[in-house]
């Protein structure tokens, strides 16, 4: 048995409908054993058995449902087939014309404007003129294009669907005389389908706006010569070099090797201030170089670069249906049906049961076939929650699919990391205290010299804050590690010692001032790091890491949109995880947090409040991240592991895109019910309408294309978030 998967491109694939056609034709077929549907790309994945069945199989198993299939996955683009759109914007204008002809001639034979709109109930064929009748046939025709042929599907499979419902209201308004209206029902039945396309045709091209941020060409310099000339970036291998002008984009991603710049990095992280580039930092494809030329090593292959991955993860993210979208399509399935079954009761109904004018009821039956449709009701969601994905991604934020989108409106707990999420993850130092009458700038002389050698946070910061205050930095002599507790070594021709408050004990049991300092600083959350010599303890000087400016604000706003919980996760000590947790406002903390620590809080979180989201930076939180119910990484521009390890990735540092996306998702919600409510309360209203002989069909095909029009709109707000 030879299993294989093959993504094809559907044109005709634009909702629910096509969806439930392609399943019906293909699930159950000896050698397919699972189908995936990609709307929003057109595009259909298929597990089958190459023994059983081919790829020329598939595409003429599709073709017997009216659409078509294409392999050719180098060709697809996203966006429209311009040849099937256009064909069906032809085949609307037509038909409006044909209407329109056929309407002046009848206006004309009868001498009345109304002439048209006064036909009796079988009694037109005396007052619709012939000519004008053809007229009405050629545009009911054009309208039934694509129609006709999924009804006939639907037929053979025993399954009503919009096609099949459109097709019966058209063939009864013919049966009882009303051709225009029945030229009319086609004809805004296929502005309503058009509107369909074109809503996902924009949200498919703002999408499509992500793949036209980079360049398709760049200048690569000759390794020869050393001139720069122009290549197709597809062409360009890591570890070429290429030069980016002031105001150019960055066509691949790479490192600086020469220049420096401000780089706006907006596209990507959705953050409008500029990034300091120089040598050997890191530069990624989308974004646009300021004010100086750099010239950059390529690290990664076109189709491999950070812009790229988040375009692949944004398209799947839209092929992963949302709960919402899964409801509706469930209901669709029970709900046309039904309304075929209510439209036969009222046909037949009231002539049964009280001798009531057969023609009219089957009018009122016909009116609750239009009305039935579910178009509006189809697409209201879809529109909505991919407009909302791709508003997310112009943010710098990276939804992996609408289920989590939702989820994050009901969040009711969350977990967050404190290094590098809370806090900014680089150590600085926040007070030097010289003792036994030394200076300040003695003090941070030989606690440079000393750590000049070291790699490690606490060093570099201490390192940082002497050249800051332009100390000069001299390497000790005699260097010695001190493993787990610090370093020793000569300055100036004396010996000292630096490090933790432990090796202070050892070294100066009986300097009880300093250590009365240092249990001081220590109890604000800081690291505390001695110097001294063999006589005394010459100072001491505090590290901590930096809380984000916003931290406090966020977690108070987070409060504020109903999270009734959150809890911060440190593996710093306990000192350290109260003063962060008192100064950011979190509910609660952990400290000393190992990744199982995490990820027990995590499910004991889950126990008590059900919904919960874990924040962190995707490394050492990845257990977490997996066990919540919805995992968001900070800063992942640039990293794999952070992008793959969580269900949404905030592409820059900033805290603050949490909120947002928690009231994105609400607003989503509330537009995805709104359309529902609206779609579902009018073909009520007119199901009573049509009950009581009320409605017309002009009513009904008024009233089905307002509302395909407004769920439309109403979704395609959310692109402006």
């Amino acid at each position: 048995m030879a299993t294989t998967q093959i993504a094809l491109n559907v044109d005709e694939l634009d909702c629910a409908e096509e969806i439930v056609l392609l399943q019906d034709q293909l699930q159950g077929s000896p050698g397919i054993s699972d189908l995936r549907f990609d709307v929003v790309n057109r595009r259909m994945v298929v597990t089958f058995d190459t023994d059983e069945i081919s790829v020329e199989g598939i595409i003429e198993r599709v073709s017997k449902t009216g659409m078509h299939a294409s392999r050719d996955e180098k060709s697809r683009k996203t966006g429209a087939s311009p040849g099937r759109s256009d064909l069906r914007l032809f085949l609307a204008i037509a038909a409006a014309v044909s209407i329109a002809v056929g309407f002046l001639i009848h206006v004309i034979a009868a001498g009345r404007l109304l002439a048209p709109f006064e036909v009796e109930l079988l009694d037109s064929a005396a007052t619709t003129p012939l000519t004008a009748r053809l007229f009405y046939v050629v545009s009911i025709s054009l309208g039934l294009w694509f129609v006709l042929p999924k009804a006939l599907l639907a037929i053979r499979r025993l399954r009503a669907d919009m096609n099949l419902l459109m097709c019966v209201a058209v063939a009864g308004a013919l049966c009882l005389g009303q051709w225009l209206e029945a030229a009319v029902v086609t004809f805004l039945f296929q502005v309503s389908l058009l509107l369909e396309h074109w809503s996902m045709e924009r949200a498919r091209r703002a999408v499509g706006a992500l793949l036209k941020l980079t360049p398709p060409t760049a200048r690569v310099v000759d390794t020869g010569c050393g001139h720069a000339h122009e290549r197709p970036v597809g062409e360009i291998v890591p570890g070429a070099k290429i030069v980016v002008h002031p105001g150019e984009m960055i066509p691949l991603d790479g490192r600086v090797v020469e220049g420096k710049s401000s780089v706006n990095q907006a596209p990507i992280t959705g953050e409008s201030l500029l990034v300091a580039k120089g040598g050997g930092e890191d530069v990624f494809a989308g974004t646009i170089n300021g004010e100086g030329t750099l010239e950059i090593e390529v690290t990664r292959h076109a189709d491999d670069t950070t812009l790229a991955r988040i375009i692949h993860l944004v398209q799947e993210a839209q092929a992963s249906r949302a709960p919402s979208e899964q409801w509706v399509e469930r209901f669709a399935r029970y709900y046309t049906p039904a309304m075929i079954g209510l439209s036969l009761l009222i046909a037949v109904g009231p002539p049964l049961l009280v001798a009531a004018a057969w023609s009219n009821w089957f009018y009122n039956g016909l009116v609750l076939l239009v009305i039935a449709c579910p178009c509006a009701l189809v697409i209201s969601t879809p529109v909505s929650v991919v407009s909302a994905l791709t508003s997310a991604a112009n943010h710098g934020v990276l939804v992996k699919g609408g289920r989590y989108l939702e989820a994050a409106a009901s969040l009711q707990a969350i977990a967050i990391d404190k290094t590098g999420t809370l806090t900014l993850g680089e150590p600085s130092v926040q007070e030097v205290v010289p003792l036994n009458h030394h200076s300040r700038e003695e003090l941070l002389e030989r606690a440079a010299a000393l750590e000049v050698q070291s790699t490690h946070p606490i060093a570099q910061a201490i390192l940082a804050c002497a050249r800051r205050e332009g100390v000069k930095v001299a390497a000790a002599e005699s260097y010695q590690s001190l493993s787990g507790r610090g370093a020793e070594g000569t300055v100036g021709g004396q010996v000292y010692w630096i490090g933790s408050h432990r090796l202070m004990l050892e070294r100066m049991p009986d300097a009880d001032a300093a250590h009365v300092q240092s249990t001081s600083l220590k109890s604000t959350g800081c690291s505390v790091v001695a110097i001294g010599s063999a006589a005394h303890v010459c100072g001491l000087i505090s590290v901590a890491d930096t809380v984000r400016e916003d931290a406090a604000r966020v977690i108070e706003e987070l409060h504020l949109l109903g999270v009734r919980h959150i809890r911060m996760l440190t593996g710093d000590n306990q000192e350290t995880g109260e003063a962060i947790a008192k100064v950011v406002g979190v509910d609660s903390f952990l400290s000393e947090a190992l990744p199982e620590d995490k990820l027990r809080e995590l499910h004991l979180l889950r126990e008590r409040y059900g919904s919960v989201a874990m924040i962190g930076d995707g490394v050492n939180d990845s257990p977490a991240l997996a066990a919540a119910t919805i995992g968001i990484v900070m800063g992942a521009i640039g990293t794999d592991a952070a992008i793959e390890a969580a269900d949404i990735a905030l592409m820059s540092d900033d805290l603050s895109k949490v909120p947002w996306l928690v009231r994105l998702s609400r607003r989503t919600l509330r537009i995805i019910k709104q359309n529902i409510t609206f779609a579902l309360g009018l073909k009520l209203l007119f199901v009573l309408l049509a009950a009581c002989g009320l409605a017309s069909l002009w009513m009904a095909i008024a009233a089905d294309t307002g509302a395909s029009l407004l769920v439309v709109f109403n979704g395609m707000r959310l692109l402006r978030d």
